[in-house]
């Protein structure tokens, strides 16, 4: 018998993870200010590293119902001339700032209860707390943090303080999913939101380098599933709807969250749009065996087929081993493995292979390979089976050529974030440049950056920039560089 989460704190045991301590509020914010580094920061490394992810874990004493509902924060470092300094920012939302001048907790969340009586959270499962917790997006010289359930919240640079909620132009219709992909060739990055209703439709937004972001055509969906992320090729959108459906009278009545209003219907199959992008209202749409994923690390055209390679999983069973982890260590080790699709346009079939049987997640490559066949994939991933219950404990390198795979750990009871590819712009080889990484360190109870060489993976960090305090495990983020003057 599964525990449901609310039951998980008396089922926590007596002796504690390392990583659950880092499951607290942000208990420091600050503006940019110098960081204690340790070991020696490359001159050529030049730029500042944006991190977003859940840093309030109750609203007014309230305890959140899954680590997804997290009020959000922004941590940034800059790196210039062999120094760093850093800034870390809670995303002041006007669902954060309302319930703060009120005194209580006023919204639901993703899989969390609005408070009240029925007509009460029936208003509020319609109208959620924007809190901006997943993602940072780089767009024309402005920053966003991202949520997929509402539109983008613009942050200043400079300090990190919130502007506010923007619809980019007014081209979004309802959400803007944290996981905007660009296609250098098109100087341009997409986007997608899902929308609910009478149907369920998929909005798929272009950003472009310049000029105005439009909206390219909304698509509907074979039902109301939920989609975190997709690909894009030079020439399509790869979106993988898998076969969840979301109970949606028992959401929009307020009797269950969003999260656990979703159902996993093994039968219906795992739908498949390639949307091309030059004929957007024209998807080829067939369903495979269901499967789910988070996260995609790369896809690319291959004459009739499309290449996709992502962290999939069986079901949606990791939504509830995410659910646990602020309060409790799952009892199952994490499901996701790297794998490749191929994606046959003319017979309309999909084909998996496993490329690495490491328990991981949060794939990333060098954008000098994105959109075409890439050698090297970074991932937070698991050192054992143990630690597969848990925050993931090193980075893995994996060659996709020669199958192997390289680790980096950052010392007992660490645990680094989503590795960050910084290109080395002296360099011409894939592997040229850095990856950066936030990690926590449980046994000092504070957090750092660490610098690796990728050329040189296994021999861990080269530098380390201290923040001197704890930062609540961030989801995702991106390197803004610094132009060459």
């Amino acid at each position: 018998m599964q525990l449901p989460i609310r039951d998980l704190h008396a089922a926590t045991s007596p002796v504690r993870p390392a990583w659950q301590r880092n499951f607290v509020d942000l208990d420091r914010e600050h503006g940019f200010e110098p960081l204690a580094v340790e070991g020696t920061v490359p001159e050529l490394l030049r730029g500042t590293l944006y991190r977003v992810g859940p840093s309030l874990f109750s609203a007014q004493d309230e305890r959140y119902g899954h680590w997804f509902d997290g009020d959000g924060a922004v941590t940034a470092v800059r790196f210039e001339g062999g120094r760093a300094e850093g800034a870390v920012r809670l995303v002041e939302s006007s669902g954060l700032k309302a319930e703060r001048a009120a005194g209580r907790a006023l919204f639901g969340g993703y899989g969390t209860l609005p408070p009240g009586g029925l007509v009460r959270r029936m208003r509020a499962a319609r109208t959620p707390k924007n809190v901006a917790n997943i993602s940072a997006m780089l767009w024309q010289g402005r920053l966003f943090a991202l949520w997929e359930g509402g539109k983008p919240t613009e942050l200043a640079p400079e300090d990190l303080s919130t502007l506010g909620e923007d619809d980019i132009g007014g081209i979004i219709l309802r959400s803007f999913s944290a996981h905007p992909h660009r296609v250098t060739s098109r100087r341009a990055a997409y986007n997608f939101g899902v929308r609910h209703g009478r149907r369920t439709w998929l909005d798929l937004y272009e950003l472009p380098d310049q000029g105005l972001a439009r909206r390219l055509a909304s698509l509907p969906l074979a039902g109301p599933t939920m989609i975190h992320d997709f690909i894009a090729t030079e020439r399509h959108l790869v979106f993988f709807a898998p076969p969840l459906r979301i109970a949606l009278g028992s959401f929009l009545l307020g009797r269950q969250p969003y999260g656990d209003a979703l159902r996993w219907h093994p039968a219906a199959g795992t739908e498949i749009l390639v949307v091309p992008i030059d004929r957007p209202a024209q998807p080829l749409r067939f369903t495979a065996d269901p499967f789910f994923q988070w996260h995609f690390a790369n896809g690319w055209d291959d004459g009739e087929r499309v290449i996709v390679e992502l962290v999939r999983m069986a079901d949606f069973r990791s939504n509830e081993w995410l659910g646990r982890l602020p309060v409790a260590a799952p009892s199952w080790e994490w499901d996701g493995r790297y794998a490749r699709a191929s994606l046959d346009l003319g017979a309309r079939t999909v084909s998996f292979e496993v490329l690495l049987e490491t328990p991981c997640e949060f794939p990333r490559i060098s954008g000098r390979a994105l959109g075409c066949p890439h050698r090297f994939t970074y991932l937070a991933a698991a050192s054992s089976h143990e630690a597969s219950r848990g925050l993931f404990d090193v980075l893995a390198k994996f060659d996709r050529d020669s199958g192997n795979v390289e680790t980096a750990s950052f010392g007992p009871d660490t645990y680094p974030s989503e590795p960050i590819f910084v290109r080395d712009r002296t360099g011409t080889a894939e592997a040229d440049g850095w990856i950066l990484t936030l990690v926590y360190d449980g046994r000092a109870h504070s957090s750092f950056v660490a610098v690796l060489d990728a050329r040189h993976f296994t021999e861990g960090p080269i530098a380390r920039a201290h923040l001197g305090h704890a930062v609540p495990f961030t989801f995702h983020g991106q390197f803004a560089p610094l132009e060459p003057s």
